[in-house]
Order: C-alpha cells, then structure tokens, then sequence
C-alpha cells in the first residue's frame, strides 16, 4: 500500500520515500525519537485500557464475547488480545480459547452448527487459533480448518471457471456469493496457517480480487471498471455487482477506503508487485483518498473495520511513510495510532456511532481497534 501523486510518478515516489527513511539527518532522528516515546507511553496505556475494559466489561463467564452474534467475534477479539503481547496461557484468552473449541466442527471448519457465516466464522476462528498456536496444541485444528477454507473457495471444485466472475473467491457461507471482505479474511486465515502467493488458493484468489478493482486490463474485463475507472476497489463483481458505497450515475460501482486497502493487502499477498499496474492504481486512489478521519467514501460507517485493513495494509507494504496526492509525507503508524487512541472511551473501550456492520457493539470495536493498534507499534 503505498502513495503518492499522478498514476505513473506514485511508485517511483514511493520507492525514494522508503529509500530515504532510513537516512533522515540527525536532529529528524532525535525529534522522532522524542515522539515515539511519548508515543510508546500513550499507546500502551490505550492498549492496557482496552483488554482491561474486555476483561471486565465484555467478557462473559462462558468465555465468550458477544455470543449471540456466534463465534466469530469472540475469534477477533481474542486474536486482538494475543496480537497485543497476551500469551494462550492469560486467563482471559484461555477462557476464549476453550469457549470457542467448543465450535470446531467434525468437517473442520469452526462454526456455529446453524450458522450461514460459517465461512466467514472459520477464518476468523483460523486467525485465532494460529495466533494462540506457540507450542503446536492447536496443530490439528489449525490444518483442518485450512482445508475446510480451501475447500470452500469458489474454483471448479465446485464446477465454477476461471472465466466466471465469481471464481477464486469466498463468501459468507461457502456456497454463498463470494465478495472481497471475506475474501480477504480468507487470505488473512490461510496466510497465518503458513500458505502465500505460491499456493493455488492465492493465485485463485487473486482472479477474484482483480475483478473487485475500478480498473479495466486483462486482469478484469467485466462492466463495471470502464463505468467508474479510478482504480479503487469495490465489494464483488459477483450476483451483478454490488458496492457498499452505491453505484455511479451510469451504473458503475463506486469505490471506497476499506475494500480498497483490503484490495491491495490482498494483492501484495497475492505476490502483486509493486510495478504491477493494479497496484499503481490502487495506491493512485488511496493517494487522492489519504484519511483517518472517516472511511473514504463510507463516512463513519466501518470506521474500526477500515482502520485495520488500513494498518494491516501498509504494514504489509512495509512502507513507513505514505505520500498523498498532494505531495505531502505522511507517517501513517504515528497518524492511526493518534486517530485510534483519541476516539478511546474513558472506560477503555472504542465505539462507533454508527452502528453498521455492528460498530455499535463495544466488544466488536474495541478487537478492530487493538489489531490495528497492533500493526502500528511505536
């Protein structure tokens, strides 16, 4: 995930940025220093507040979170948690961790019996498992649910083409329609399991993600691109097409902040490079898009969703500063942790006011904000 000004000068920008960060002048050096430790304290006090806040408030004595809303946001959480420095062996992740063994199926997949999500469920379920999988105690929950995935992703196993729009993808359930958030969760849970950009299921994946991007070329020639060509992502090309954010005045799908760094995460697991011309587009738009102020295009809905993808993106780029359209450097870390830690509860909690995508849950919000917290250590 990168940055910077015209479609073909953006790399190249991006490229001296990352070449220069490592030779600022010595008084650059000792002013960073200086905010990186005040930086170091805010951040660890937001974070302690924030699992005490979930150890307190939002745990149940089952273990779980949120129950009614089934495993998955006891799996986040929890990963939230281990990502912040707890070990399995912490009281209050091994009451999560025992609440949600109870939900691996004899199929592998880590689901509620009745549920519709079950997809969606075992990779959030894989992420937590992994996390918490120091010693190798969950080996064998881990393979399985990887295969359970693997096994689910739409590709001609379920006789589904490459020339179908719908190939290499994950949806909610596995014979739902497959959009790009759960075919991000889905790379997310297969590349803590150890698999990358080699793997089948990743180079199938990449078809899928290349067909949710505003950007015509051999990678995607469905309609929706030519209406609405500024490279950002959209939510699936699948069932006709659908964008969170609406459509264009012609019909086209509009992008938006989430989807388009959860697309360009996945293309850099993918093995997307950064010459590829998907990638040049992508960080044109999140360029001309650069905030933490709202989710672009979304307003405040999916604000925590959008900060993790956004950390876990550039983290994933492992590029320190991002450049904007206009020019200007950004020190992207610095700026999500402020943006994250100043919309912190007095009781340690995150909240957003707008309750889409169950934002208004605590527990919920609270696990989007400590992962992305966590990509963004001073």
């Amino acid at each position: 995930m990168a940055h910077v000004r015209s479609l073909t000068s953006l790399l190249y920008s991006l490229a001296v940025a990352a070449i220069l960060c490592g030779s600022f002048p010595g008084a650059a050096r000792a002013a960073d220093a200086k905010t990186a430790t005040v930086d170091a304290k805010a951040y660890e006090q937001a974070v302690a507040k924030g699992i005490e806040f979930l150890r307190t408030k939002g745990q149940a004595e089952d273990g779980s979170f949120s129950a009614a809303a089934g495993p998955a946001v006891t799996a986040l959480v929890t990963t939230a948690v281990l990502h912040s420095g707890r070990t399995a062996q912490d009281p209050l992740v091994a009451k999560a961790l025992k609440y949600l063994h109870g939900f691996v199926q004899p199929d592998g997949g880590i689901y509620q019996p009745e549920s519709r999500h079950r997809n969606y469920e075992t990779c959030i379920g894989l992420l937590c498992f992994t996390a918490a999988n120091k010693d190798g105690s969950f080996d064998a929950i881990v393979k399985k649910a990887e295969a359970f995935l693997v096994k689910g992703q739409w590709d001609e196993s379920e006789n589904v083409q490459p020339s179908n729009v719908a190939y290499g993808g994950a949806g909610y359930g596995q014979a739902e329609r497959p959009d790009l958030s759960n075919t991000h969760f889905l790379l997310d849970a297969l590349k803590s399991a150890g698999q990358g950009a080699d793997d089948e299921a990743f180079k199938r994946a990449l078809i899928f993600v290349s067909r949710c991007q505003n950007l015509e070329s051999e990678f995607n020639t469905t309609e929706f691109p030519a209406k609405n060509p500024d490279g950002g992502f959209y939510y699936t090309p699948a069932g006709g097409g659908r964008s969170m954010a609406g459509n264009t005045d012609n019909g086209g799908l509009r992008s938006y902040g989430s989807m388009t760094y959860a697309g360009l995460k996945s293309m850099i697991y993918c093995g997307a490079k950064a010459d590829d011309p998907r990638i040049k587009a992508a960080v044109a738009w999140a360029a001309k898009h650069y905030t933490l102020d709202e989710n672009p295009g979304m307003g405040d809905a999916g604000l925590y969703y959008y900060y993790n993808v956004f950390g876990k993106a550039l983290a994933a780029a492992n590029q320190p500063t991002f450049s904007d359209a206009q020019g200007k450097s950004h020190n992207w870390s610095e700026e999500l942790r402020t943006a994250i830690v100043s919309r912190q509860q007095t009781d340690g909690s995150w909240i957003n006011s707008n309750a889409r995508w169950m934002e208004g849950d605590p527990n919920l919000a609270t696990g989007y904000a400590l992962l992305a917290l966590s990509y963004c250590r001073p």
